[in-house]
C-alpha cells in the first residue's frame, strides 16, 4: 500500500492546471479575509484612537453623549471641582469637534479639530515626526498628519491657512494618525480650539481625568458623581467601546466588512471543495482499486484530508505573502489594514479548517465507492 502522504501529493500535482485553480481559490480567500478583517480592526482602532491614546482614566462628558464626535459644551468650571476631588492627579479640558479648514488656494475642507492643554500629558498628539508638542502652546499653531498634506493643501512647517475664519500656522506633523471620517484630525491648544470650533470661552466639550497612582477608579467615579451634576462620567474603555460600537455597527460599516470576510471564506470553501472533488472523481478507479486491495475507508479519508492540508499550507503561504504587501501598501493610504500576529496565527488554522471541511464533500463520495467497480467494463 503506498504511503498516504506520497499518494496525496501525487493526486494533488497530477493536474497542474487544477492545482493552480485550487491554490488561486485558497489565496483569494485568504487575502480577502485578511483584508476585510484587517480593515475591520483598522477601522475600530481609528474610530476610538483619540480616546485610547488620550492617557486619561476617565472622560467627563455632557449627558447622553454616545460617541466622541457628538460632544456637547458644558461649563469648564467643573474642572476645578474635579481637581479638588481626592484621588484625582490631573484634569485637562479637551475639545473635539468638526469645523472648516480653508486651504491657501481658497478651497474649503472639513476637519476635526482636537484641542488639548499642552504640558498636562492628556489628549495630545502622538507619533510626532516634525515639531514638538510644546509648540502648540503658541497661539495659532496646529499639527496635522502627513497623510493629509495634499488634502489640506500644506507641505511644510510654517504654511498658513484659516480655520473658521481664524489664522492657523502649521507647526508640526504626525505620522499615521488617521481619521475614520473624511475629516482629518488637526491638533492645537485648547484656547486655539475654542476659536476654531466656536466653543465659548467659559465652556469645554470634555474633561480628561487622570487618577492618582494606585487609586480605585470605580471609587473615584462614585466620589465624582456626588459632586458633579448634569454630566456623565465614563472610563476610557467605556467611552472607547461606545464610539467603536456606533461607527462599526450602528452605521453598518463594520457589518458590511464582516460580511465581505464571510464571503471570502465561502468562496474559498466552494473553490477548494470543487477542485478536490474533481480530483477525487478523476481518481475514482484508483480509489476503487485500493479498496479492492484491502484499503480501509480510514486510509482513503486520510489521503483526501492530507491532500487538502497540503493545498491549505501552500495556499496560506502564498496568501499571507500577498496580504503582507497589501498591508504594507495601506500604510500610505487613508484606510489602515492591520495584521497583528494573533490574526495571522488564526488565519493559519482557519485556512486548514476551510480546506479540510471542503474535503468532506469528496470523502462522502469515496465512502459509497463499491470496490467491484474496478472489474466492470
Amino acid at each position: 500500500m503506498p504511503r498516504i502522504s506520497d499518494l496525496a501529493w501525487r493526486n494533488l500535482v497530477h493536474d497542474k492546471v487544477r492545482l493552480a485553480v485550487t491554490l488561486t481559490g485558497i489565496v483569494f480567500a485568504v487575502v480577502l479575509i485578511v483584508v476585510e478583517l484587517g480593515l475591520f480592526l483598522g477601522f475600530t482602532t481609528t474610530t476610538s484612537g483619540l480616546i485610547d491614546r488620550s492617557g486619561a482614566d476617565l472622560w467627563i462628558t455632557a449627558p447622553h453623549v454616545p460617541y466622541i464626535e457628538t460632544g456637547v459644551d458644558f461649563s469648564e468650571r467643573k474642572a476645578y471641582t474635579v481637581l479638588a476631588t481626592p484621588g484625582v492627579a490631573r484634569v485637562s479640558k479637551f475639545i473635539a469637534r468638526f469645523t472648516q479648514w480653508k486651504r491657501p488656494d481658497g478651497r474649503q475642507e472639513s476637519i476635526f479639530i482636537v484641542g488639548f492643554e499642552p504640558g498636562r500629558g492628556l489628549g495630545g498628539p502622538w507619533n510626532i515626526v516634525a515639531g514638538e508638542e510644546r509648540d502648540l502652546a503658541t497661539a495659532d499653531n496646529v499639527f496635522v498628519d502627513e497623510l493629509y498634506k495634499d488634502k489640506l493643501g500644506v507641505s511644510r512647517i510654517g504654511d498658513v491657512v484659516e480655520i473658521r475664519g481664524h489664522r492657523a500656522r502649521v507647526a508640526g506633523f504626525t505620522r499615521g494618525i488617521r481619521s475614520f471620517t473624511t475629516a482629518p484630525y488637526v491638533f492645537t491648544s485648547f484656547k486655539n480650539a475654542q476659536d476654531y470650533a466656536g466653543v465659548p470661552q467659559d465652556q469645554t466639550v470634555f474633561l480628561l481625568v487622570k487618577a492618582s497612582d494606585g487609586r480605585d477608579v470605580g471609587a473615584l467615579i462614585a466620589r465624582l458623581q456626588t459632586t458633579l451634576t448634569h454630566v456623565d462620567i465614563l472610563t476610557t474603555s467605556q467611552f472607547s467601546g461606545m464610539t467603536r460600537f456606533y461607527w462599526m455597527f450602528t452605521t453598518g460599516a463594520g457589518v458590511a466588512v464582516l460580511l465581505a470576510a464571510l464571503l471570502g471564506l465561502v468562496v474559498g470553501v466552494v473553490v477548494v471543495a470543487q477542485t478536490i472533488y474533481a480530483t477525487t472523481m478523476d481518481h475514482l478507479k484508483e480509489y476503487g482499486t485500493l479498496k479492492a486491495m484491502g484499503a480501509t475507508n480510514r486510509y482513503l479519508y486520510r489521503v483526501i484530508v492530507e491532500q487538502a492540508l497540503m493545498a491549505a499550507l501552500a495556499g496560506y503561504a502564498f496568501g499571507m505573502l500577498v496580504s503582507l504587501f497589501v498591508v504594507r501598501g495601506s500604510e500610505q493610504g487613508g484606510a489602515a489594514i492591520l495584521l497583528p500576529g494573533w490574526m495571522a496565527f488564526g488565519m493559519f488554522w482557519l485556512t486548514l479548517a476551510m480546506c479540510v471541511s471542503a474535503a468532506f464533500v469528496s470523502i462522502r463520495k469515496v465512502t459509497r465507492l463499491d470496490p467491484a467497480m474496478v472489474f466492470k467494463g
